[in-house]
C-alpha cells in the first residue's frame, strides 16, 4: 500500500525472564498490532491519535564543535510564556507603584511649597497689618495729646475770660457807683421817726400819704437846693427841693407846719426841714423825675 513500516523495540534487561516484544507500528495508520512471544493475540482497537508538538533549538557553533539541537514541548513553551508575562505583570505593578509615589511626592513637594509661599505671604500681610496699627496707634496717641492740650488752652481762655468779665463787671459797678455818687437819687425816708403809708402811689394819686405816729422830724431826702417854701388852697405848708440828675422832691402838709429851711438853702440828705410836736399828721411826699411823678417807693427801691 506504499506504507512504511517502523519496527519499535524494548531492550529491556534478558534477566526480566520475558521475550522481547516486537511493535509494528504503522505511523500513518490510526491501527497498531501488538504481538508477543507466548502466542499470537492480535486486537484491532481504534483510538484518536494524539499529536504532540514540539520546537527545537539548533545552537551552532563557530569554534568547529559539534551542534547542539534542544527540544521543546508546548507546554514549557506555554509556561515560559506565562512565567514571561508574569514577570511583565510584577514589573509593569511596580513601575506603576514608583510613579505614583513618584507624582505623590511632587504634588507634595508642588503643594507644601505653594503652602509655604502662601504663608510667607500671609506673613508679610500680618506684619504690614501689624505695622498699620501701630501707625494708627501713634496717630491716636498724637490726636490725644492735641486734644488735651487744646482742652487745656480752652480752659486757660476760659478762665482769663472770666477773669476778665470779672474786671469788667467790677469796672461798671465802680462805674456805677461813680455815677450814684456823681447823680445822687433822694431814695432816704422822709420822715426820721415811725410812720406808716396810708396811701400808696397812683396815677389819680401821683405821690403817697404817710401818717405820722410819733413826733419827729421832716428830713431832706438828698442833697440839693430848696427851690420854693409856699402854700395854696390844700396844703399849708409845700417845701420843694431841686435834686441833681433831674429830681425833684416835694414834702406837702395837710396841717399848719414851719419851716425851718429857707427858698435858695443848700441842704444835704438828712436835713431837717420841718419838726412836728404832734402826733397823726399826715405828709404827703413825692418824686418828680425829668418833669414827670414817679412812685416814690420805686426810688426808696433803687437806694435800697
Amino acid at each position: 500500500m506504499g506504507q512504511r513500516l517502523q519496527m519499535c523495540y524494548n531492550s529491556r534487561s534478558a534477566m526480566s525472564g520475558r521475550r522481547l516484544s516486537f511493535v509494528f507500528c504503522n505511523r500513518d495508520s490510526k491501527y497498531y498490532a501488538v504481538r508477543y512471544s507466548g502466542g499470537m493475540e492480535s486486537f484491532m482497537k481504534q483510538r484518536k491519535h494524539k499529536r504532540k508538538e514540539s520546537f527545537s533549538v539548533l545552537l551552532i557553533s563557530n569554534t568547529g564543535l559539534s551542534n547542539k539541537q534542544i527540544h521543546i514541548s508546548r507546554s514549557i513553551l506555554r509556561g515560559v510564556f506565562v512565567l514571561i508575562l508574569l514577570v511583565c505583570i510584577v514589573c509593569g505593578w511596580l513601575a506603576y507603584q514608583y510613579w505614583t509615589g513618584y507624582q505623590s511626592g511632587t504634588l507634595g513637594k508642588s503643594a507644601k511649597g505653594e503652602s509655604d509661599a502662601s504663608s510667607e505671604e500671609l506673613l508679610e500681610k500680618l506684619a504690614s497689618q501689624e505695622e498699620l496699627v501701630r501707625q494708627l496707634e501713634a496717630e491716636k496717641t498724637e490726636l490725644n495729646d492735641k486734644n488735651d492740650a487744646l482742652t487745656t488752652e480752652n480752659k486757660a481762655l476760659l478762665e482769663a475770660a472770666k477773669t476778665n468779665m470779672g474786671i469788667g463787671d467790677a469796672g461798671k459797678a465802680e462805674e456805677t457807683g461813680e455815677a450814684e455818687q456823681e447823680v445822687p437819687v433822694p431814695g432816704l425816708y422822709p420822715y426820721s421817726e415811725q410812720g406808716d403809708v396810708s396811701v400808696k402811689y397812683a396815677q389819680d394819686h401821683p405821690y403817697v400819704s404817710i401818717d405820722t405816729q410819733n413826733a419827729g422830724n421832716v428830713i431832706a431826702t438828698g442833697d440839693g437846693t430848696i427851690v420854693s417854701v409856699g402854700s395854696d388852697d390844700t396844703y399849708p405848708l409845700i417845701i420843694e427841693i431841686e435834686h441833681e440828675g433831674g429830681y425833684r422832691t416835694r414834702y406837702m402838709f395837710l396841717q399848719e407846719a414851719e419851716s425851718l429851711q429857707t427858698e435858695g438853702a443848700q441842704v444835704q440828705a438828712g436835713d431837717t426841714l420841718v419838726t412836728l410836736g404832734a402826733n397823726n399828721i399826715q405828709l404827703d411826699y413825692q418824686v418828680i423825675h425829668e418833669g414827670e411823678p414817679v412812685d416814690p417807693l420805686d426810688v426808696f427801691e433803687a437806694k435800697g
